[in-house]
């Protein structure tokens, strides 16, 4: 996926999002750190399977799974997928991983926990691109349902 192809997709769907190239890597410290946003505000995008299913789960980029709620809300044991086989399936480099402009179409989760900011920052397809969105439009934007997922702080 190109960052032309990302402009394009945010052009004809959310015209009011700026692509913002990176100097850095897409991480949770350099977004935080440089945007003045908390770490929890970087919202982390992972791949998942459950039984046979494919799927994206976003969360704050300082929360960790809960694996008993993970199994209440997407019906089963999640699994990490690997690298090369999260960025096939999205169509994104790892580490540029977004539910935004998916090469396929996957079932979407977004936890709760995003909910209490404005603002978030998701990667853009790129390691060096981001965006700056509220959660509720990202939500809307990629069609996911909110889920509780995450260990309580």
């Amino acid at each position: 996926m190109t960052l032309d192809a990302m402009r394009k997709y945010l052009a004809e769907r959310a015209p009011e999002l700026v692509l913002v190239e990176l100097p850095e890597a897409h991480t949770t410290d350099y977004i935080s750190r440089e945007w003045k946003v908390l770490p929890a505000q970087v919202a982390k995008t992972l791949t998942l399977r459950v039984g046979n299913d494919a799927m994206i789960v976003v969360t704050c980029g300082d929360s960790r799974l809960d694996n008993r709620k993970v199994k209440e809300a997407l019906g089963g044991k999640g699994r990490m997928m690997p690298g090369p086989e999260a960025s096939e399936i999205t169509g994104h480099p790892v580490g540029g991983i977004t539910p935004l402009r998916l090469a396929a179409p996957l079932p979407v989760f977004f936890d709760v926990q995003l909910k209490r900011f404005d603002e978030v920052v998701t990667a853009a397809g790129s390691t060096h691109a981001a965006i700056r969105i509220p959660p509720g439009r990202f939500a809307e934007l990629v069609d996911a349902a909110w889920v509780d997922v995450c260990k309580d702080e």
